[in-house]
């Protein structure tokens, strides 16, 4: 009964998460010379969340596991920048900052979304 009571938002946020740090990476980068700025396809991986939870891909020792391995987790691409740099780094500031506000708006309403069902649920269960 309760194992899909925060729809979407649950996976969402949990990719949204991920993206944060994806950016955030990107941004550390902008002046490593050929650094490739990388994103993740946000639109295209929540539309297979439908299917089966994708499983949190470990491709380092170093990465951290989670023990229930129901996280969303996506291949990263890289960005294609709208103008190329002379030292082969494709991180544009702007585009960057644009991304991680973005990400930040989306993470938050899914945040209030569950926020907003627990608290239906509370209501339901104080009986107030």
């Amino acid at each position: 009964m309760f194992e899909n009571i925060f729809g979407i938002h649950e996976q969402a946020l949990l990719l949204q998460g991920q993206r944060i740090g994806v950016l955030a990476t990107n941004l550390a980068n902008a002046d490593t010379p050929n650094y490739k700025a990388r994103d993740i396809d946000f639109s295209a991986v929540l539309a297979h969340t439908d299917d089966a939870p994708l499983p949190l891909t470990v491709t380092r020792a170093s990465h951290i596991t989670m023990s229930d391995g129901t996280a969303a987790s996506a291949d990263l691409k890289y960005r294609n920048p709208y103008q190329a740099s002379l030292d082969g780094n494709t991180v544009e500031m702007p585009v960057e900052q644009a991304a991680f506000s973005e990400n930040n708006v989306r993470y938050q309403a899914s945040l209030g979304f569950i926020n907003g069902t627990i608290a239906s649920f509370m209501l339901a269960i104080n009986g107030q």
